[in-house]
């Protein structure tokens, strides 16, 4: 029966073609529409490691007092240099490593090339395992290098191709801000969205990953100030970069692995303890202010997800939703105004399941006919996204199978749903009145 039922509604839409062709319009733009701002939606709030996120944690410490704290009573969102080293020589988690930005320059081994300014992190060698960060040559550096401050380096794909041409650079000697240092390791393409270990400095969002990882406590040694977020309840005593590592101005990320719910507890013991002693020493008068956020958790206190794509997706599933209306009044119309057909049928014997077959057939019709109009909407709208939303987040969206397919699912199904109740109203005709009227 599905056949003779498809029959009657292709002949149905021919039989009105400019009814047909705004009910498939309205389909095409709302869905378009919704699966645009969708597809950017998605992108931002991903998780960005998903096998692993609910065994990271971001430590956080109040070491600024209530003078400081917001009117939700937050902790400051990172830490400053002696409560991150405090944490990093105590290690009470399988796995840690403090982090900060770093954006030195590059000398490419050619004779005569200009150097490059990359971006990059400071950070342990317990990083890489932690995060899962994929190598395409070698591999991270040990907790020996990190011990002697080793001269050693992380490099991307990216600068390894720059400075010193394809091939594998491991062992090979680069020269970052004048002093060389030894390539352990070259990156596969990684650059994960949001970048869930920065997300203070970047937003969380970047076009390019980072170039270079150095030991943190080498990049220290020399120098290399810090190029991220710098946040101050007290201006530094001193001045420069010393000063900075001496002062409570918070600029030092932590991530620590917890492998499961006993370590969360005991880490979270930690630092009320950690705290607690502190106040105790004088550093701190006022009661310990903790958190100990999971990464999801994390973003989410962050406000990772820009406001602008969750108005943006809140408009368009509105549009779609008005979209859907219209269509329940045109079908409406349209089934409508065949009352006497469905009063023969009826007479003839056509129980009231056919009618409702037919009639969401029909709609079910409009409805893939409106998701293939939207599916090329909705190409033309993720390639214009950058038109309304910043570069950054609008390069993010993309189009793949799962998108096309729920382009189509949601096509359909909203036009079945907006068709159940004209074609409620169809199968409620009375046989009777239409034989008689005719």
């Amino acid at each position: 029966m599905f056949g003779y039922y498809l029959e009657l509604a292709l002949r149905s839409l021919r039989r009105s073609p400019g009814l047909t062709a705004l009910m498939v319009l309205a389909i095409g733009f709302g869905v378009a529409s919704s699966m645009t701002t969708w597809s950017v939606f998605r992108a931002v709030s991903g998780d960005p490691i998903p096998w692993k996120s609910s065994k990271l944690f971001v430590p956080q410490i109040d070491m600024w007092g209530p003078s400081a704290r917001g009117s939700d009573g937050e902790p400051p969102d990172a830490l400053d240099f002696a409560d991150a080293m405090a944490l990093m020589k105590a290690h009470r988690a399988s796995r840690q490593s403090a982090i900060y930005a770093v954006s030195p320059s590059v000398v490419p081994a050619a004779t005569g090339a200009f150097p490059l300014n990359v971006s990059g992190y400071g950070v342990y060698n317990e990083f890489f395992p932690m995060l899962d960060v994929p190598f395409l040559y070698g591999s991270g550096w040990s907790a020996a290098d990190d011990a002697s401050r080793a001269a050693v380096a992380v490099i991307s794909h990216t600068l390894s191709q720059q400075a010193f041409g394809d091939g594998n650079s491991v062992g090979k000697t680069i020269d970052i801000e004048g002093r060389d240092y030894r390539v352990v390791g070259v990156l596969a393409d990684w650059n994960p969205q949001p970048i869930f270990f920065d997300v203070r400095d970047t937003g969380g969002f970047s076009g390019d990953g980072p170039d270079v990882f150095l030991p943190f406590d080498r990049a220290i040694a020399v120098g290399m100030p810090n190029d991220g977020s710098t946040n101050c309840s007290v201006m530094p005593a001193a001045e420069g970069f010393v000063g900075l590592q001496q002062s409570s101005c918070i600029w030092i990320a932590l991530m620590v692995e917890l492998d499961d719910a006993a370590a969360v507890t005991g880490y979270r013991q930690f630092l009320d303890g950690y705290a607690a002693e502190q106040q105790h020493a004088g550093r701190f008068a006022w009661t310990p202010n903790n958190r100990l956020r999971d990464l999801p958790a994390f973003l989410t206190f962050e406000h990772v997800v820009p406001r602008d794509t969750k108005v943006s997706l809140l408009v368009a599933l509105g549009l779609l939703i008005v979209c859907l209306i219209n269509t329940v009044g045109l079908l409406l119309a349209k089934f409508l105004r065949r009352s006497g057909e469905i009063g023969v049928r009826r007479a003839l014997g056509a129980p009231r399941a056919a009618i409702y077959q037919q009639f969401l057939c029909e709609a079910g019709v409009v409805g893939a006919a409106g998701g293939v109009l939207g599916l090329l909407l909705t190409g033309v709208g993720v390639a214009g996204v950058g038109l309304v939303l910043p570069k950054r987040i609008a390069d993010l969206a993309h189009i793949d199978l799962s998108l096309l397919a729920l382009t189509m699912l949601v096509a359909i199904l909203a036009t079945l749903l907006a068709g159940l109740y004209p074609t409620f109203r169809a199968s409620r005709v009375q046989p009777a009145w239409q034989l008689k009227s005719n």
